[in-house]
């Protein structure tokens, strides 16, 4: 199973939601969770992943079958493989046995290991980068997704349930 997850903020909580789906052309996912955690930690420029991560872990706890791949909104790696983003400490935090593949759609200056896929006509590249896969390999099975846009459906999905939970 593949999952996408993606949290959102609010003063009295931090909400994690995750789509799963079985296969990088599906329509539909096949379930969903929801997690509403306590608030956020504050943001520290280059640690946005002590924000995510926990709500992150939470809400994949609930997954109850065995995952191939998360994908995040967000980056694996902001420079190289130096400096490691929220998707390669969640791979850590994963025991490194679940590869993470970031999909961000704005650029992070310093990122030289994302591959740009362009999707549905669009002229604004989604920024892949990957940890526990080949980075070629993840930008491929980003642009295979279904939808006719630039976000693929079931990352727009994971969206929404953060955002009306």
């Amino acid at each position: 199973m593949i999952a996408s997850v993606d949290v959102d903020y609010r003063l009295d909580a931090t909400l994690a939601a995750c789509v799963i789906f079985r296969d990088w052309i599906d329509a539909a996912e096949t379930a969903h969770f929801v997690d509403r955690g306590p608030p956020a930690e504050p943001y520290v420029p280059g640690e946005f992943y002590r924000r995510e991560l926990p709500g992150l872990l939470r809400v994949l706890a609930r997954v109850p079958d065995p995952l191939t791949t998360v994908v995040i909104d967000g980056y694996v790696w902001l420079a190289g493989e130096e400096r490691p983003g929220l998707g390669a400490h969640l791979y850590e935090a994963l025991g490194r046995k679940i590869p993470v593949i970031g999909v961000a759609k704005t650029t992070f200056q310093s990122s030289r290991l994302s591959i740009p896929v362009l999707r549905g006509g669009s002229q604004r590249p989604l920024l892949v980068t990957a940890v526990g896969v080949e980075v070629q390999d993840a930008a491929l099975c980003i642009l295979r997704m279904h939808g006719p846009s630039r976000l693929p459906t079931l990352l727009k999905r994971v969206d929404r349930l953060c955002r009306e939970a």
